[in-house]
């Protein structure tokens, strides 16, 4: 496992920081890089004890306490417990990084509809009641930052992931309006669009790694320097990547209708073979998802999360 090595304290411009989706991933880079700058930590994840060795290093890493709370983000129980803590006055939180998320790649719709629902709670409204519930404290003390980690994928219509294309560019919106609402509090919100990062996720979501191109792919931790790096210079929108932002500038630009149609063949090409069969044989996906196939070849929900959970 890699080790972070420290820099002097008080190099961070924050004090404290709450991470979601903390127990891999670009979560953990993000979480290890704030351990380095000796920033104290909040980490959250579904993955207890994963959570916990990751707290525990990094607490000797950073030399400040770390609190780990397990929680599904899904989960109105859990939700609620991240939500006390951010609208703690009691060693408040200053950065809130909004890491937590994921989806799959399939043909709409490619589960039942419940699972559609968890993937809108985890990559939507979680980070909108995450946020609602750190701002009000963040604006009486008139300092803090919000750091969303959205994706590429809500840059533009995202065939074969519709769900989280979507939820991402909800996210994106949402980032960019409360950005201006908050300014003239001192309140800065940032929102970090990455492309493919060498995470495992991918591979879970159903593409076939060995497919993607190898100047798109990032590793966790450039994206997590950008995305740190983006909060702590005030930036809105940032796209990690030169890559990354040709495309997003293409996405902008370009006729909508043309950019949905390259991204659509785009994505097909590079899907594994499994979610290949599956987006050509809809049929039986649509049998499914009204019930008509038994439970014992029902697919199981295909939602991860960029804390490389399955």
């Amino acid at each position: 496992m890699r080790r972070t090595t420290p820099r002097g304290p008080g190099s961070s411009r924050w004090s404290r920081a709450l991470v979601t989706g903390a127990s891999s991933g670009i979560g953990e880079a993000i979480a290890r890089r704030l351990a380095a700058d000796h920033v104290e930590l909040v980490l959250v994840a579904r993955r207890r004890e994963r959570l916990r060795e990751v707290g525990e290093e990094l607490q000797r890493v950073s030399g400040r306490p770390v609190e780990v709370i397990a929680a599904d983000l899904t989960e109105d129980a859990d939700l609620l417990r991240v939500e006390a803590r951010l609208s703690s006055s009691e060693r408040p939180v200053d950065l809130l990084v909004n890491n937590a998320g994921g989806g799959h790649l399939s043909l709409f719709p490619g589960g039942t509809p419940e699972e559609e629902t968890r993937s809108i709670r985890l990559n939507a409204t979680a980070v909108v009641r995450l946020t609602a519930a750190v701002l009000p404290g963040m604006r009486e003390r008139r300092s803090g930052t919000i750091l969303n980690v959205s994706s590429g994928s809500g840059l533009q219509p995202s065939a074969y992931a519709a769900v989280y294309g979507a939820s991402k560019a909800f996210v994106n919106s949402f980032s960019e309006a409360i950005r201006e609402e908050n300014r003239k509090y001192g309140v800065s919100v940032t929102v970090v669009c990455p492309g493919f990062t060498r995470t495992g996720l991918p591979a879970r979501t159903g593409f076939d790694v060995s497919k993607v191109p190898r100047f798109l792919w990032m590793t966790a931790d450039d994206v997590a320097a950008h995305a740190l790096a983006a909060a702590a210079r005030g930036r809105g929108l940032s796209v990690p990547g030169f890559p990354n932002k040709l495309g997003a500038a293409v996405a902008k630009h370009a006729p909508r209708r043309l950019v949905a149609s390259f991204v659509a063949r785009g994505t097909r090409g590079m899907l594994n073979e499994d979610r290949e069969r599956e987006v050509s044989a809809p049929e039986d996906r649509g049998r499914r998802n009204h019930g008509t196939t038994s439970p014992s070849r029902r697919i199981p929900s295909r939602i991860s999360s960029s804390e490389s959970e399955p």
